[in-house]
């Protein structure tokens, strides 16, 4: 078979022109970015009613077996458009870091891919380049205002705001700048985190206007004084350069799949780190510009899809009609402890062990945040029919339908079946939210660990005990939390796979995000700056003396 990229390279797409117009999108809304490529006036959420159906895309806890959310998200929209349906696809945009790490692309594989695949998965339209240059704009603004006589009385140590790039560079974590006399800085330690991981990315992908994006821009905690008061980049004067910066990138992104569908690209924020949802304006117009939309949450559902419902759903009043969970047999042997090289070789027994991580993800999914849910099995060339009749016994004892999804193999007409049953349990319910934000930060991080991890409790660190009190005097305590742990687990040890029990969570380290309105809790060794790995996927990118790229998978 062909790889990703040969087969997106020998894609016919048509003129973006063409595919906006099917969407009854006026001229005036589109800003061409090449011939397949487009951005749109993000003002039309605004003119526009949603009266779409939204359906997410999870999965179980990711493992190096793989899963296919993104590829499952693809197939499934291009299912659902060949069956009649109106639809939209709604992804995140990749971020360098993978794209050159240990991921490789995000743009989804085989026969349900977004294209120009290549475009999307390096710099795309910039949107990421531009949040990177707000970032560290305001970095910039606020050693220049310490150097400048100091206004504001911050203290260098005291500077909670770090420089970010798109890229995996762990020897950028930790830094000390400013050196070499007066005139070059004020010498403090720094660190840079990835550009996705930065408040920059969630305030864009929460914001729903210019104003909006503004006003969260200003209200950034940026430092402290010496007396411990909060400076935010409005005081410092960065919120109106910083939305210049970002102007033009808050408006989404529009491509199309393998079979002309429409797709909306935009925003990036890792689940692990971030709250892993594409942006809130790309969100709304797909829902005003079709009946159905298909969205992902990042990793797995206990990441991505608790910050979907209880962050992001929460603050944009949506909720999805349905949650699709993805699973394979490769990753559910995986769970079961079998080594990644035995994985093509039947067995069963290791499939029963792994698949409680499945049932607890079809729990949370079910009773604890009360959603409609149909599991998808992600097929390989290597599953055993008795594997998969396993699998969907399962489900069936969980009270939810399961489909093979063929997608990969067969584009559209491989999740016809899957389609199927996601129109079968489509329901608009009201979210069960995992806690009320008028509760305690720790109540809000202990229901999370408790109610979606299983865990038996959270141990703080003295530091994080100490930010989380002073963030409830300075009154943040309302904010609802975004934890940060590692996507291979429910607990925050990535060697507990399955669904464990009998742990607790360590809370380490806490972020106050005023702007994007949320707590960050980073628990067990969770890095946001990642690193590359023995064998970065760069070491496979090459380009011809024609421009044509290899490599991405």
């Amino acid at each position: 078979m062909k790889s990703d990229i040969e087969i997106a390279q020998a894609a016919r797409m048509k003129p973006i022109a063409e595919v906006a117009a099917s969407l009854g999108l006026s001229d005036e809304d589109v800003i061409p970015y090449g011939r397949y490529k487009a951005k749109i006036n993000h003002r039309l959420i605004h003119t526009m009613p949603q009266k779409g159906k939204l359906i997410l895309v999870t999965a179980i806890s990711p493992t190096p077996a793989g899963e296919g959310k993104t590829t499952t998200s693809v197939g499934l929209a291009d299912a659902m458009c060949k069956m009649g349906k109106k639809t939209m696809l709604c992804l995140r945009e990749p971020s360098l870091g993978p794209v050159f790490g240990i991921k490789g692309g995000a743009a989804g594989g085989g026969y349900a891919q977004v294209v120009p695949m290549e475009d999307i998965n390096l710099h795309f339209t910039g949107d990421i380049h531009a949040i990177g240059t707000a970032n560290n704009l305001l970095a910039a603004m606020i050693d220049n205002s310490i150097h400048q006589g100091n206004p504001f009385h911050i203290d260098p140590c005291r500077v909670t705001w770090k420089r970010c790039m798109d890229m995996n560079d762990r020897q950028l974590r930790f830094i000390v700048d400013g050196l070499n006399g007066k005139s070059n800085g004020t010498p403090r330690e720094d660190g840079f985190d990835i550009t996705v991981a930065s408040e920059i990315m969630a305030i864009f992908c929460l914001a729903t206007s210019i104003s909006d994006l503004k006003a969260r821009l200003a209200r950034i905690v940026c430092a402290y004084t010496y007396t411990g008061e909060p400076v935010t980049a409005g005081q410092l004067g960065a919120a109106g350069a910083m939305t210049a910066l970002l102007k033009d990138a808050i408006d989404p992104n529009l491509v199309q799949t393998l079979e002309n569908n429409p797709a909306i690209i935009h925003g990036g924020p890792f689940a692990n780190i971030a709250h892993g949802c594409n942006s809130v304006m790309a969100t709304k117009l797909s829902l005003a510009l079709s009946d159905y939309v298909v969205t992902e949450a990042g990793f797995g559902a206990d990441l991505g899809a608790e910050k979907f419902l209880d962050i992001k759903c929460r603050m944009a009043g949506i909720a999805p009609s349905a949650v699709v969970l993805v699973a394979t047999v490769r990753a559910l042997k995986c769970h079961g402890g079998v080594p990644k090289a035995e994985l093509n070789q039947p067995n069963l027994e290791a499939v029963k062990k792994g698949i409680e991580n499945l049932g607890r993800h079809i729990d949370n999914m079910k009773d604890q945040f009360g959603l409609p849910v149909v599991v998808a099995v992600n097929a390989f060339p290597t599953d055993t029919a008795e594997e998969q009749q396993y699998v969907e016994d399962y489900c069936a004892k969980r009270g939810v339908p399961c489909a093979l999804s063929e997608v990969f193999a067969k584009g559209g007409e491989g999740g016809l079946a899957l389609a199927e049953k996601v129109f079968s349990v489509m329901e608009d319910r009201p979210i069960h939210y995992t806690y009320e934000l008028d509760a305690p930060l720790t109540d809000k991080i202990e229901a999370v660990a408790k109610k979606i991890y299983h865990a038996d409790g959270v141990k703080y660190s003295n530091a994080a005990k100490k930010t989380l009190a002073n963030l409830e005097a300075l009154g943040y305590g309302k904010l609802p939390v975004c934890i940060a742990k590692t996507q291979y687990s429910f607990s925050d040890n990535p060697k507990l796979l399955g669904a464990p029990n009998g742990f607790s969570m360590e809370a380490r380290e806490v972020r106050l995000s005023a702007g994007a309105g949320f707590i960050v809790v980073i628990c067990g060794a969770i890095m946001t700056m990642p690193g590359l790995p023995k064998k970065p996927a760069a070491e496979g990118i090459d380009v011809d003396a024609e421009g044509r790229i290899s490599g991405l998978f």
